[in-house]
């Protein structure tokens, strides 16, 4: 997902800030699934048009990307610009604020993306001003939303996680061939992204029918392991999850979750007994709740065209990650979207493209599918 364009009417100095802005988010990058459910922040410190300091927030609990930046540039600090991914946080929390840090160092203007949603961080911007920084917000700030989407809904709502739906399908829409067998549609660079997304989840979840169909793990690999690995959910309405499964038969190891409307004794104790947990509710919104409720800030979706397709129509998803193969499945392909009600293509509602990018012969979407 690359690719910054510089607007042509931009001022040379307009032009800079969305340059020094762009590394910063590059920065903020770096840590994913280390940092959550903190944000992914990235600082860029320059002197004389000079990068003198770079950093990012790398693991939970660590240093703040600010702080980094400031101790690579050490005394060429003084009088330059610091560039910050999100607002610098002005509260003491289990590091200083940082607002101190950039004063402290002699900085003497501030450009950041997007303000801190978050009660107890906010007020940078002003404690920097009052201390007689220059300080300005804007550039890149749609980019900057799209890395920490997750982290600024939450912000913003309760009721449930932010939810991203991540789909492979074929170029006609297919997500499975006539036959229903199994078999990779993508190659190993998408599937290797794939793992990127999900150690930035808090959960992964598929529908049942994915489970008996593929009898996934649902675990990250391929990538540099997350700090808390994602509990993995299971959509099924009847209980029918199977003992035998890869995802029951680890539920010690890796905290698996049935979100089911309603469970036989036999079946639940046994579910239990391998370390299960069960959550019943009756609906996708109810359960949705629950699960905000117990932590889960960042909810993938990974399988399942009917439960895809249900939250779509619920309007719970938030963004929709397509891998696209180059392959046509044809006849008797399962579409991707099958359970959807139809649309009129005059009046379907049309997603917004965040960002695409070509991984080995297949091609990566992200789209904004609600409108936080």
């Amino acid at each position: 997902m690359k690719g910054i364009a510089t607007d042509p009417s931009d001022s040379p100095r307009d032009s800079d800030d969305r340059r020094y802005m762009a590394r910063a988010l590059e920065l903020a990058a770096r840590g994913a699934g280390q940092v959550a459910p903190n944000p992914k922040v990235g600082a860029v410190i320059v002197q004389h048009g000079e990068i003198v300091g770079e950093g990012w927030h790398a693991c939970y609990g660590g240093p703040h990307a600010e702080v980094n930046a400031l101790a690579q540039a050490s005394h060429r600090a003084r009088g330059a610009t610091a560039y910050v991914s999100l607002e610098p946080c002005n509260h003491t929390g289990q590091t200083p604020p940082c607002t101190e840090a950039l004063i402290a160092a002699g900085v003497a203007r501030v450009v950041y993306a997007v303000a801190d949603p978050n009660p107890q961080a906010a007020g940078g911007a002003d404690r920097l001003r009052a201390a007689g920084l220059i300080v300005e917000c804007g550039p890149l700030a749609d980019e900057a939303r799209v890395l920490n989407a997750p982290f600024l809904f939450a912000a913003r709502r309760t009721d449930r996680p932010f939810v991203t739906l991540k789909l492979a399908m074929s170029i006609d829409g297919g997500i499975v061939d006539a036959s229903r067998g199994r078999g990779w549609l993508t190659g190993p660079e998408a599937r290797t992204a794939v793992h990127a997304v999900r150690a930035e989840a808090d959960a992964i979840a598929v529908g049942i029918g994915t489970v008996l169909a593929d009898d996934p793990a649902l675990t990250v690999r391929e990538v540099a392991p997350p700090r808390v690995a994602p509990r993995r959910i299971v959509f099924d309405r009847y209980a029918r999850l199977p003992l035998s499964s890869q995802l029951a038969q680890t539920a010690r190891d890796i905290p698996l979750l049935l979100v089911t409307a309603g469970t036989n004794g036999t079946q639940e104790a046994a579910l239990r007994a391998l370390g299960v947990e069960i959550l019943v509710s009756p609906s996708l919104a109810g359960a949705l709740a629950a699960l905000r409720t117990a932590g889960v800030h960042h909810l993938l979706i990974e399988g399942g065209a009917v439960l895809g397709s249900a939250l779509m129509a619920a309007g719970l998803v938030d963004h929709l990650i397509t891998f696209q193969a180059p392959v046509i499945l044809g006849q008797g392909a399962l579409s991707a979207f099958a359970a959807l009600p139809a649309q009129q293509a005059s009046t379907a509602p049309r997603f917004r493209v965040l960002a695409r990018e070509a991984l080995g012969s297949d091609l990566m979407t992200l789209y904004a599918v609600s409108g936080d």
